[in-house]
Protein backbone atom coordinates (compact mmCIF):
# COMPACT_ATOMS: atom_id res chain seq x y z
CA UNK A 1 0.00 0.00 0.00
CA UNK A 2 1.51 3.51 -1.11
CA UNK A 3 1.32 6.18 0.87
CA UNK A 4 -1.34 9.18 0.10
CA UNK A 5 -0.36 12.58 -0.75
CA UNK A 6 -2.10 14.24 1.70
CA UNK A 7 -1.03 12.56 3.98
CA UNK A 8 2.52 13.58 3.08
CA UNK A 9 1.22 17.09 2.66
CA UNK A 10 -0.58 17.21 6.19
CA UNK A 11 3.01 16.02 7.91
CA UNK A 12 4.51 19.13 5.76
CA UNK A 13 1.96 21.54 7.12
CA UNK A 14 1.88 20.28 10.70
CA UNK A 15 6.15 20.84 11.04
CA UNK A 16 5.28 24.42 10.39
CA UNK A 17 8.71 24.96 8.12
CA UNK A 18 7.44 26.54 4.73
CA UNK A 19 9.11 25.85 1.75
CA UNK A 20 12.28 24.43 3.32
CA UNK A 21 10.53 21.41 3.86
CA UNK A 22 9.54 19.37 0.67
CA UNK A 23 8.73 15.65 -0.47
CA UNK A 24 9.69 13.47 -3.15
CA UNK A 25 7.57 10.22 -4.34
CA UNK A 26 9.94 7.39 -4.26
CA UNK A 27 8.96 3.63 -4.96
CA UNK A 28 5.18 4.62 -4.31
CA UNK A 29 6.13 6.42 -0.74
CA UNK A 30 7.80 9.29 0.16
CA UNK A 31 11.17 10.79 1.30
CA UNK A 32 11.19 14.45 3.35
CA UNK A 33 14.00 16.62 2.50
CA UNK A 34 15.35 20.18 4.72
CA UNK A 35 18.28 21.40 3.33
CA UNK A 36 18.57 19.19 0.82
CA UNK A 37 18.99 15.81 3.41
CA UNK A 38 16.53 13.01 3.51
CA UNK A 39 15.54 13.38 7.33
CA UNK A 40 12.44 11.22 7.06
CA UNK A 41 10.13 8.83 5.36
CA UNK A 42 6.65 8.31 4.88
CA UNK A 43 5.65 4.48 4.46
CA UNK A 44 2.38 3.16 4.05
CA UNK A 45 0.67 6.82 5.89
CA UNK A 46 3.55 6.43 8.92
CA UNK A 47 6.36 8.74 9.50
CA UNK A 48 9.79 7.75 10.30
CA UNK A 49 12.76 9.62 11.02
CA UNK A 50 15.95 9.28 10.60
CA UNK A 51 17.64 8.13 14.08
CA UNK A 52 20.10 10.91 15.49
CA UNK A 53 21.62 11.95 18.69
CA UNK A 54 20.95 15.14 17.93
CA UNK A 55 16.85 14.06 17.59
CA UNK A 56 17.04 11.29 20.40
CA UNK A 57 17.64 14.66 23.04
CA UNK A 58 14.35 15.70 21.85
CA UNK A 59 12.31 12.62 22.45
CA UNK A 60 11.45 11.02 25.40
CA UNK A 61 10.86 7.26 24.25
CA UNK A 62 11.58 5.85 20.71
CA UNK A 63 9.79 3.54 18.39
CA UNK A 64 11.99 1.81 16.47
CA UNK A 65 10.74 -0.18 13.10
CA UNK A 66 12.10 -0.23 9.56
CA UNK A 67 10.00 2.09 7.39
CA UNK A 68 9.70 -0.45 4.60
CA UNK A 69 11.23 -4.14 5.03
CA UNK A 70 14.85 -4.82 4.33
CA UNK A 71 14.95 -0.77 5.81
CA UNK A 72 17.24 0.32 8.64
CA UNK A 73 15.25 0.72 11.51
CA UNK A 74 14.06 4.70 12.22
CA UNK A 75 11.98 5.77 14.86
CA UNK A 76 8.10 5.77 14.17
CA UNK A 77 6.65 9.01 14.76
CA UNK A 78 2.62 8.61 15.29
CA UNK A 79 3.00 10.71 18.71
CA UNK A 80 4.52 13.82 17.39
CA UNK A 81 2.59 14.46 14.54
CA UNK A 82 0.45 16.39 16.57
CA UNK A 83 2.71 18.58 17.85
CA UNK A 84 3.82 20.31 14.72
CA UNK A 85 6.43 22.55 16.91
CA UNK A 86 8.19 19.60 18.51
CA UNK A 87 7.92 17.87 14.96
CA UNK A 88 9.55 20.89 13.62
CA UNK A 89 12.30 20.93 16.10
CA UNK A 90 12.80 17.11 15.62
CA UNK A 91 12.86 17.92 11.79
CA UNK A 92 15.32 20.45 11.79
CA UNK A 93 18.07 18.60 14.57
CA UNK A 94 17.88 15.75 12.45
CA UNK A 95 18.83 17.71 8.99
CA UNK A 96 21.62 19.91 11.22
CA UNK A 97 23.12 16.23 12.51
CA UNK A 98 23.20 14.58 8.86
CA UNK A 99 25.96 15.41 6.46
CA UNK A 100 25.14 17.46 2.90
CA UNK A 101 25.11 14.45 -0.09
CA UNK A 102 27.84 14.45 -1.76
CA UNK A 103 27.93 15.75 -5.88
CA UNK A 104 25.92 13.60 -8.24
CA UNK A 105 28.10 12.29 -10.90
CA UNK A 106 26.74 13.53 -14.49
CA UNK A 107 24.68 11.67 -16.65
CA UNK A 108 26.56 10.08 -19.20
CA UNK A 109 25.79 10.78 -22.88
CA UNK A 110 24.05 8.58 -24.83
CA UNK A 111 25.33 7.09 -27.93
CA UNK A 112 24.08 8.07 -31.14
CA UNK A 113 25.39 4.82 -32.98
CA UNK A 114 22.93 3.83 -35.82
CA UNK A 115 20.48 1.41 -35.04
CA UNK A 116 21.21 -2.50 -36.83
CA UNK A 117 17.93 -3.30 -38.53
Amino acid sequence: MGSDVDFVAYVCEQAGLGGALSYRKMFGEYALYLDERVVALVCDNMLFLKPTTAGRTLLDTVQEAPPYPGAKPHWRMDDVLDDGERLGRLLIATAAALPLPGPRAPKAAKSRAPRKR
